[in-house]
């Protein structure tokens, strides 16, 4: 199963919510394949840390190899790494990616990364895909390969008129590319339960009928921690407040309750603001 995560709007937490939702797939026993899309490769410098950098073997080098005859030729799984964490690998991303884009869009190369896919998904359980904050050749690319896709939401005006624009764009790429493209749901991040707007936004959005996830993702400084830490947070804050609502957004996505001793012997914290 593929899922992509998705806004055309920055600064959503598209990079984190899929690396942790992605560490958490992994630990719970799942092959998980990372995909950093994003020229920023925020994801890859998450998991791989100082050794994100200088690769020779990420996706960009695979869009690469579909522009011309390459006599030597890598195969797919030549792009997969392996991290520290359990069951998790990554395809990293590369700051090329934004050099090659017009090449792979003349070159109408917009089904490759479906092509890949299908053929990694048959040595993985879980696929996630980080993508840039554009709807452009890559985002694209995630969207026509994916089987579902979570929509990162932060609770402000802007960002709910964006959406708007987001699913248009969403529905004309099942309509001409991916029919079975499937909105799995509105992940609502950094969400302030004690802040009236926020709370109106959210409202609003559901009496539209739209897909958004019964689990919100709070803020928190731990975040921040975990990113220079280069460690998801079920590894560097498992009993965190952050982590149990990832854990809860994981559980309510795959339709599965993670067991108690599985669960790093977790608490039950209350909901608040701030640590």
């Amino acid at each position: 199963m593929i899922r992509v995560v998705f806004n055309q709007k920055g600064g959503v937490g598209k990079s984190s919510i899929t690396t942790n939702l992605a560490a958490i797939s992994g630990a719970h026993g799942y092959r998980t394949l990372l995909i950093d899309l994003d020229s920023q490769c925020n994801t890859s410098q998450y998991v791989l840390g100082a050794g994100a950098e200088g690769l020779t073997d990420t996706i960009s080098h695979f869009f690469q190899q579909t522009l011309g005859f390459n006599l030597f030729r890598r195969e797919v799984q030549d792009f997969v790494h392996e991290t520290v964490f359990e069951n998790l690998y990554i395809i990293p991303g590369h700051s090329d990616l934004l050099d090659l884009q017009s090449m792979l869009e003349s070159k109408h190369k917009i089904y490759k990364l479906r092509e890949m896919l299908r053929e990694l998904g048959k040595q993985f359980d879980r696929i996630y895909i980080d993508t840039p904050p554009a709807f452009n050749f890559y985002s694209l690319s995630a969207l026509i390969a994916a089987d579902k896709l979570l929509i990162p939401f932060d609770c402000d005006d802007f960002s709910r008129k964006a959406l708007y624009s987001l699913l248009d764009n969403v529905q004309e790429t099942r309509d001409d590319h991916n029919k079975d493209l499937a909105l799995e749901g509105i992940v609502v991040n950094q969400y302030q339960p004690r802040a009236n707007q926020p709370r109106r936004i959210v409202e609003a959005l559901q009496q539209e009928g739209l897909a958004v996830c019964d689990n919100f993702l709070g803020s928190s400084v731990k975040m921040r921690e975990s990113h220079e830490a280069s460690e998801p947070l079920i590894y560097c804050a498992a009993n965190h407040r952050l982590t149990q609502q990832f854990i809860s957004l994981f559980e309510e996505l795959e339709g599965v309750r993670i067991q108690d001793g599985e669960r790093a012997d977790i608490e039950e914290i209350e909901l608040q603001e701030a640590d």
